[in-house]
């Protein structure tokens, strides 16, 4: 490897450094946090935890894609969360919209392709694409219908004003902390992508191992 690629390894990983640094700062210090716990056992612990990425550079390549596939899929639940939050948003809104200017057309009726809208569908956004599906898609929900208690959506037309006011003020909040984080795991996943790009670049990986272990079966089906 030479001294070139080594500085390019060194700076890029600096940037990362600094990115992290920076969102870790705008992650808001107000309302329902996701807190982050060093040494926790959830995925995003591990995945948030700067050790994740230490001595990347020296792993094996199937390694290296292993963390990045797992950085892939909390990426993927926290756009997920973040879809769901984004719902509820604009039915508020478009409540609160509805009464400021006195429509008489129901937002109940518009709730349906509101909650599709956001929910359904390959997560997008920064540039990304991803087929994955969420792992915990219904845990999810629940933390989300959990953050306003006795709000019923569903019945948005009959909620006090202050309700609406303090159930958006939560999603909001709640939404915040989440695209933080979601960014955060971006950063790690670009740092992974990027080791594994720069490999492929240098002639230490080649697209024949990348098929092959495309190709390879899974630990759990090779048992069954």
């Amino acid at each position: 490897m030479t001294i070139a690629v080594v500085d390019t390894m060194v700076e890029n990983r600096q940037q990362v450094d600094r990115e992290v640094l920076a969102i870790t700062r705008a992650v808001p210090q107000y309302g329902a946090v996701i807190e982050v716990r060093p040494g926790g056992r959830r995925r995003i612990d591990r995945v948030l935890d700067p050790a994740y990425t230490e001595g990347v550079d020296r792993l094996p390549l199937p390694e290296v894609r292993a963390l990045r596939d797992e950085a892939a899929q909390e990426e993927t639940d926290l756009s997920y969360l973040r879809r769901l939050l984004h719902g509820r948003i604009d039915i508020v809104r478009a409540e609160q919209k509805r009464r400021a200017t006195g429509d008489s057309t129901a937002v109940v009726d518009q709730l349906a392709a509101i909650l599709s809208a956001n929910a359904l569908g390959p997560a997008t956004g920064s540039g990304r694409y991803t087929t994955l599906e969420p792992s915990r898609a219904e845990a999810h929900r629940r933390h989300v219908e959990a953050l306003v208690s006795d709000v019923d959506l569903s019945d948005v037309c009959s909620l006090a004003d202050d309700t609406l006011d303090h159930a958006l003020a939560t999603y909001l909040a709640e939404e915040s902390s989440v695209s933080a984080r979601r960014r955060q795991v971006q950063v790690v996943m670009d740092l992974l992508n990027e080791e594994i790009a720069g490999r492929y670049r240098q002639g230490t990986a080649s697209v024949d191992e990348l098929l092959a272990a495309q190709r390879a079966p899974r630990p759990e089906e090779s048992a069954s």
